[in-house]
């Protein structure tokens, strides 16, 4: 259950594409309202299109969402070490409650694509870890290894 193989990565891109899918979806539901209350004659672009829920679903996700947060700049290696980190927690992942000492441990799989060395101490243990060096996500979410 905890072999990487099995595991997809959901990266930033994914995470704000689903964002922007929300507040697209939102900003149609306001046009179609829109249309069907405004006179046909009168309806110009900018009187149906306001970009507001898009903006609202992007801001709510920087501002409350588990997965978002500065990037450690204090030298170029932390902010490197910062990109390349790998986390369960958040929304479709595991809190830090429910997860067991299995999740938590270093599985065979590991070899290669991540770190067992850097990973936080305390509640976050095994749950925060980073991309091995050679490591790399493919275009489907799966982190691969060159051996």
């Amino acid at each position: 259950i905890d072999h990487f193989g099995n595991r997809r990565l959901r990266t930033v891109g994914e995470l704000i594409q689903n964002q922007i899918r929300v507040g697209m979806s939102r900003m149609e539901r306001v046009v179609r309202e829109r249309m069907t209350t405004q006179d046909v004659e009168a309806i110009t672009p900018q009187t149906l299109i306001n970009i507001r829920p898009v903006v609202a679903a992007i801001k709510e996700f920087f501002g409350t969402s588990q997965l978002s947060q500065f990037m450690d700049q204090n030298n170029p290696l932390s902010g490197l070490t910062h990109k390349r980190r790998l986390s369960a927690l958040g929304p479709g992942g595991l809190s830090r409650e429910r997860a067991g000492l299995e999740v938590r441990d270093v599985h065979p799989s590991h070899y290669g694509r991540m770190c067992p060395i850097e990973t936080p101490e305390g509640p976050n243990i095994g749950l925060i870890g980073s991309l091995s060096v050679y490591a790399r996500v493919n275009p489907f979410g799966f982190i691969e290894t060159p051996y």
